[in-house]
């Protein structure tokens, strides 16, 4: 007798489904592990950067500084309202510099601080006479009764330094005589070039000064680039 065959199911098993599928779903199974583990895993550049984090030393707190205000002596002096009205109860050649340096801006070269430069031109001028004095009362000295060689050489020095450093200050004297005649002209304290105004600080700071700031900065970077 021949064996009877069981009939062959129509329905395909659940491993006999179709191969392609299972093997599409096993790729994008590892394609999202792959994806999630290059998400995971730091780049370089921030694996260097979070290395650097840890290890580098700790930064200083920054501090914010505010810029401090300087203030100028005129204008401190100007705040002061007993140096801004001492001008008009004392005579100009009481007055110190500071008073000065207060007055109003519309009171520039008036009676009384004409009276102020030229007390102090003519208190400069006489310092530089009684120096020149006391030069030629040293020169007079005889450095030939000196016996030492070496001393004697010293004093020809220190005669040669007073010679020049009087030459200086007779050069000073003669700026001081012509301030002196440009106070009675009424051209003292105003620029020979641009005719502007000087400045109190820079008349006090040097009254014998005939060029203001700016011209004088621009004729000494003249005299630098041309010569004399």
């Amino acid at each position: 007798m021949s064996k009877t065959q069981a009939p062959k199911s129509s329905t395909p098993t659940a491993a006999a489904k179709s191969p392609k599928v299972t093997k599409a779903k096993a790729d994008e199974a590892m394609e999202a592990s792959s994806v999630a583990t290059l998400e995971a895993s730091p780049s370089p550049a921030t694996g260097s950067s979070r290395f650097a984090d840890r290890f580098a030393p700790p930064k200083p707190p920054t501090r914010q500084m505010s810029s401090p205000v300087i203030e100028s002596p005129r204008s401190t002096a100007k705040a002061d309202p007993k140096l801004a009205n001492a001008w008009k109860t004392k005579p100009g050649h009481e007055l110190t510099d500071a008073e000065v340096l207060a007055m109003p801006d519309s009171e520039y070269m008036n009676a009384k601080q004409i009276e102020f430069f030229r007390a102090k031109l003519t208190e400069l001028k006489n310092g530089v006479l009684s120096n020149a004095g006391e030069t030629t009362e040293h020169l007079r000295e005889d450095t030939s009764i000196v016996p030492d060689p070496a001393d004697r050489a010293t004093i020809e020095e220190e005669h040669a330094l007073e010679l020049r450093t009087r030459d200086r200050e007779r050069k000073l004297l003669k700026k001081i005589m012509q301030s002196l005649t440009r106070l009675d002209s009424g051209d003292y304290g105003y620029c020979d070039e641009t005719g502007e105004p000087i400045g109190l600080g820079r008349l006090i700071a040097r009254p014998t000064a005939t060029l203001s700031l700016e011209a004088q900065q621009r004729r000494e970077l003249k005299q630098k680039m041309f010569g004399d």
